[in-house]
């Protein structure tokens, strides 16, 4: 039987989704070409934000690689541009990169076309520097500019532009914002969260330019109208520098071929519920360029869900309907959560339900009308988003749970808010992930069936949090509820290297139940393929013998990196920089004095305080390495190892009037106690003394807040590549109890942590139920928690002055002299 002919046009998420679920259900039905203007294969569009702030790279975000379309026998044209379609003929015309004419005969067609950039119609618009954000290649000359260029400024403040600035400033670009309306995200957020968010976007270090309109572009040339834009000029006659311009305004269904060959558009390709276009029943169109009952849809979870009705019906089963979509959004904008649905802006007739925590970063709006609820915001905890979504989408009166509804859907049965326990009260049949339709009862259907232990299993396996993202941590609380309760021991499927095929957990719980205490014996007993192990396995091992078994398994300095040998930071010259240890960032008048009588002596060229409140001398050469760290006299900071860096701290309660506890002297005391700890990855604490939080608690591993009657606790914060938010542990009353629920806290991630993976991964690995178990119900482990570390951490030397103890290789300081041959 011959084949039909499907031809697609557009090779974007939406045409795919709906070529792989036309696929599942008939995949010998058509012969499939795919027109795609773009000289790529699918690829997660989403994604392009991490590609830019350097979190990903484009192979990562390739969702259907060339090797998918050969497998399926799919023709693939990338970089071809679709010029005409003969609907008499059923014949698609379209020109290649080359400029040599395709022909592509149908029975079937479908438009998959998406959507352009709105490109602001003002003076200037045409200038070098001057782009969209859209594509892969908007994308890699944003990347370009941030190597040449300084400045910065993006024009629109939504989702997009948002992400366009946050990866320009972390390739470091001074980024503007210039946003029309009067705050932030306004489609998706109302007023108190968009202002809260540009709060927290502001102390990232961007600016903004709320409620202001671009008026022109100025260029380096000839009366500004040329050459390389310069400026954006604003409507009140403000200037602001910018070497680049990225136009995030909005965006505009791409309807110019169907209009060109005699579709009927209205603002988009007009379609039925069967996704077929009214005028030309052999053409199906779906995606961001569709009009669906006069609406248009920007968000991917129903153009999927557009994609899954069309493929039934290319399929000839004729089942499906699509009816539109109730949305919801949910998002992470620059490693910020949040979520809104329904009529979050409610109205005069409306009753508003408002929790507001502005210094935990943490903002809820729920608006109920006629005992219904009929939209949510979220800004921070968005946790219980999918909840409310179901509520508005059900309509079901909530006068029975509006004492708990602020708190989620946890509370209603006292399970707590954290961890497994939300996982574990959805329903089957209940939504996790929003862009691809994946319930609940399928992802653990998989986890079960194919035996997963990873996200990117399940990602692979059901395409769950395989888009945007956001309901990543929602996946991994199914991931642990379903793969065991003692997930934590449930080995990774990802091999530590190639010299294995066993993971991190495989290898640490081997040492500890076999009595294994050096790197030769690990290798024997676990079949390692090589004899020497590799530079990725060996410092790992190292670290999991001497954080298992102190005293008796010996540190073995070779196996460490460069920095960790050397005891200071390479630098991209070949010189390092030395940090000496600061306690709780306090120093003295001679501390300075001999600082800055070792910058004189070794002519240390630059000298630089550090946000952990030191002090780093840069440009160090190796050889006076030893000499520096003598002549200051200051024990090691630790800031080239895998260990305890700082201990941040605000004046507190001894000088700050605001002050409840004295956070200076517990930064010390923490600082002390801890600052010979050898960790799977770096470790910084802070200490605030007040909610006002300036020594910034929130994201750090360990934040310690004082409050009026004690402290607050909060683990697992992250200020890295991608900010983290660190959660509430426990509240304690005394420094006492600070030094050892942190400390049992840190024992416990030394112990089950694998190498590498900081505070935040491992609470997302483990669950912040199993921590609190271990370290807050637990008294009596507590305690044998902190006493192990206390063990481990006694009589640790300092490299700097215990050489021999710490096995520092002084060796390897001798400068290099080189002898004439003899002739």
């Amino acid at each position: 039987m011959q084949k039909m002919k499907l031809v697609v046009v557009g090779n974007g998420m939406a045409g795919m989704r709906t070529v792989e679920e036309l696929l599942k259900i008939a995949p010998d039905l058509y012969q499939i070409t795919v027109f795609g203007a773009e000289p790529h294969p699918n690829y997660n569009r989403i994604l392009l934000s991490p590609v830019l702030a350097g979190e990903q790279t484009l192979d990562e975000i390739v969702l259907n690689p060339l090797s998918w379309y050969a497998e399926h026998g799919i023709t693939l044209h990338a970089g071809a541009r679709v010029t005409g379609v003969d609907r008499r003929r059923r014949l698609v015309q379209a020109v290649d990169a080359a400029g040599c004419e395709i022909h592509a005969a149908y029975d079937r067609l479908l438009l998959a076309t998406g959507s352009n950039p709105v490109m602001l119609p003002v003076p200037g618009r045409d200038l070098e520097g001057v782009i969209a954000y859209r594509d892969i290649a908007d994308t890699q000359a944003m990347i370009e500019a941030a190597q040449r260029y300084r400045h910065a400024v993006v024009i629109g403040g939504g989702l997009l532009g948002l992400e366009a600035a946050n990866g320009l400033a972390k390739r470091g670009m001074t980024v503007s914002v210039v946003h029309l309306a009067p705050w932030l995200m306004e489609r998706q957020l109302d007023e108190a969260a968009g202002r809260l968010l540009q709060s927290c976007l502001e102390q990232r270090g961007l600016r903004f330019f709320i409620g202001a309109q671009t008026q022109a572009l100025l260029g380096d040339g000839p009366e500004g109208a040329s050459g390389r834009v310069k400026a954006v000029r604003l409507a009140d006659g403000r200037e602001i520098a910018a070497d680049l311009v990225v136009m995030t305004a909005g965006i505009r269904p791409n309807i110019e071929l169907a209009q060109k060959i005699g579709l009927h558009c209205q603002r988009g390709v007009v379609v039925s519920d069967t996704m077929q276009t009214v005028t030309d029943a052999r053409i199906y169109a779906v995606g961001e360029c569709v009009s669906h009952r006069g609406v248009t849809y920007g968000l991917v979870a129903p153009l999927f869900e557009q994609a899954k009705v069309c493929a039934t019906h290319l399929a000839e089963f004729g089942i499906g309907r699509y009816t539109g979509s109730q949305v919801s959004t949910k998002l992470k904008v620059t490693g910020i959560d949040l979520f809104s649905a329904g009529d979050f802006m409610g109205g005069p007739d409306a009753e508003h339900i408002v929790l507001s925590d502005p210094v935990g970063g943490v903002y809820k709006k729920l608006v109920i009308r006629d005992d219904r609820l009929i939209g949510a915001c979220l800004y921070g905890d968005t946790v219980d988003g999918g909840w409310y979504f179901k509520l508005i989408r059900e309509g079901r009166p909530v006068a029975d749970i509006r004492d708990h509804l602020m708190f989620g859907e946890a509370n209603l049965g006292n399970a707590g808010h954290q961890g497994q326990n939300k996982a574990l009260a959805m329903a089957d049949t209940d939504e996790v992930c929003g862009c691809n339709g994946v319930s609940k009862g399928t992802i653990c259907k998989a986890i079960r069936a194919h035996k997963l232990f990873t996200i990117e299993d399940v990602r692979r396996h059901t395409k769950a949090s395989a888009s945007c993202g956001s309901c990543t941590g929602l996946v991994e609380q199914l991931l642990m509820a379903t793969a065991g309760a003692d997930y934590s021991a449930a080995p990774s499927k990802k091999a530590m290297c190639g010299c294995t095929d066993l993971g991190h957990q495989d290898v640490r719980q081997a040492i500890r139940e076999q009595h294994l205490t050096s790197i030769a014996a690990v290798y024997a007993a676990l079949g390692w393929r090589s004899p020497d192990g590799c530079a990725s396995c060996r410092p790992a091992i190292n670290y999991y013998l001497i954080s298992t078994w102190p005293k008796e398994a010996k540190d073995d300095p070779q196996s460490r990196f460069i920095n960790e040998r050397s005891h200071a930071n390479i630098q991209r010259d070949g010189t390092y920089s030395v940090v000496p240890r600061m306690w709780g960032g306090e120093t003295t008048a001679d501390e300075l004095r001999r600082i800055a009588d070792v910058v004189d002596k070794y002519r240390i060229p630059t000298v630089k305080v550090t946000g952990g409140q030191r002090i780093d001398l840069l440009g160090v050469r190796k050889e006076d390495l030893p000499k520096v760290w003598a002549d200051i006299g200051m024990p090691s900071g630790h800031a080239y190892a895998k260990a305890l860096r700082t201990v941040k701290t605000c004046v507190g309660s001894q000088w700050c009037r605001f002050g409840t506890q004295d956070s200076t002297a517990m930064g010390k005391a923490l600082e002390r106690a801890l600052w010979r700890m050898y960790a799977p990855h770096k470790v910084k604490l802070a200490v605030s003394g007040c909610p006002r939080n300036c020594a910034e608690s929130g994201i750090k591993d360990v934040g310690v807040i004082g409050v009026d009657s004690g402290w607050e606790i909060y683990v697992g914060g992250n200020g890295g590549i991608k900010t983290e938010v660190a959660q509430f542990l426990c509240k304690v009353r005394t420094a006492e109890e600070v030094l050892e629920y942190t400390g049992a806290f840190l024992q416990l991630y030394r112990e089950e942590g694998w190498y590498l993976e900081r505070t935040c991964h491992y609470l997302a690995r483990v669950g912040l139920d199993h921590v609190k178990q271990r370290v807050i119900d637990d008294a009596a482990n507590r305690k044998a928690l902190w006493e192990r570390l206390q063990f481990s951490l006694d009589g640790e030397p300092d490299p700097w002055f215990e050489h021999d103890k710490a096995q520092v290789d002084l060796r390897q300081f001798e400068p290099l002299r080189l002898e004439k041959e003899s002739v």
